[in-house]
């Protein structure tokens, strides 16, 4: 398809990216693409490059890293495209009003969510750890708020008892991709039909911080088994063993689990994970990261030399 649409592409991470591919393999004008600076990263802080900026660069399309668009210059760059349509997917900032009304269609933003259900920097996560069945895209008009604008177009996906944030993200990443494209279509013929939000129904989506992850061993076990599927791959749940950090990367509830003992105590070792006692029923850990060492399976690390003995208590 060939569109007469000059568009201006806003993203950063793998999950926009997705979305920047789906619209050059459909032949859509790209003219061109604003991604983050980049930042350093790994042990080196070399700079790194969001994975926009390197599809963007392999398609030698025009990449513009502006800090934010408090200043006129970014203003007046963004003008000088003359886009037609500016579209967003997990960008990371917050777009003024003198940017949203330049483009002749606005902007619209693909969203990792069933608005107004999950609005913010972490939908995907906090569906999951709010124990959802359902999540989805939905295509937005953009304004000024925090994803607040008029739903233009939606479509949804079933949250599986065994997903992980990884496993839905990768999920949701081509649904957008799809559903971004068909909007398009709509967008185009004039076939969308914009429905605002009801403010009531919204949750606020906060950024993930890393202690989030702690376990806390006196809630039931099905709660934390959604806390560690929610936060792998990141920030990962962990809890100390003795003064050090064990993260746990995938873990099965079993609620009719019977036990005295005090939550956080390892009740067995098994062949396929070890069975932790919790507030309601107990908590069998069965892919973990020992302090120092990468994430395995618990019947590899079973298989040598390891810390674990029934009794012993997990803070």
């Amino acid at each position: 398809m060939n569109s007469p649409l000059r568009i201006v592409f806003a993203g950063t991470p793998e999950f926009a990216a997705s979305s920047l591919a789906a619209l050059l393999e459909h032949s859509y004008q790209v003219i061109a693409v604003y991604t983050q600076p980049d930042r350093p990263a790994g042990r080196g802080r070399k700079l790194l490059q969001s994975p926009v900026k390197q599809l963007a660069l392999q398609h030698n399309l025009p990449v513009y890293q502006p800090l934010n668009f408090k200043t006129e210059q970014a203003i007046a760059e963004l003008e000088a495209l003359q886009p037609d349509l500016m579209i967003v997917a997990a960008y990371g900032l917050l777009l003024p009003q003198s940017v949203l009304s330049l483009p002749k269609l606005g902007c619209i933003n693909v969203h990792a969510s069933l608005l107004p259900r999950w609005r913010g920097a972490a939908p995907i996560h906090r569906a999951l750890l709010a124990g959802d069945h359902q999540t989805g895209i939905t295509i937005m008009q953009m304004d000024a708020g925090l994803d607040t604008g008029a739903m233009l177009y939606k479509r949804s996906t079933d949250i599986l008892p065994d997903d992980t944030a990884g496993s839905l993200h990768d999920r949701l990443a081509t649904l957008g991709a799809t559903t971004l494209i068909d909007s398009l279509a709509a967008l185009t013929q004039g076939q969308l039909d914009a429905e605002k939000q009801d403010d009531g129904q919204a949750c606020y989506a906060a950024k993930l911080v890393k202690e989030e992850g702690r376990i806390d061993w006196s809630l039931p076990a099905p709660q934390l088994a959604v806390q560690v599927r929610g936060l792998n791959p990141w920030p990962v749940a962990f809890c100390l063993l003795g003064d050090e950090t064990l993260r746990i990367w995938q873990a099965e509830a079993n609620i009719s689990a019977k036990t005295t003992a005090e939550p956080g105590t390892l009740t067995a070792i098994q062949r396929d994970g070890l069975e932790v006692a919790t507030g309601q029923g107990s908590l069998k850990l069965t892919h973990i990261q020992l302090p120092g060492k990468r994430a395995q399976p618990v019947s590899a690390l079973l298989n040598g030399q390891h810390p674990f003995s029934v009794g012993m208590r997990f803070s």
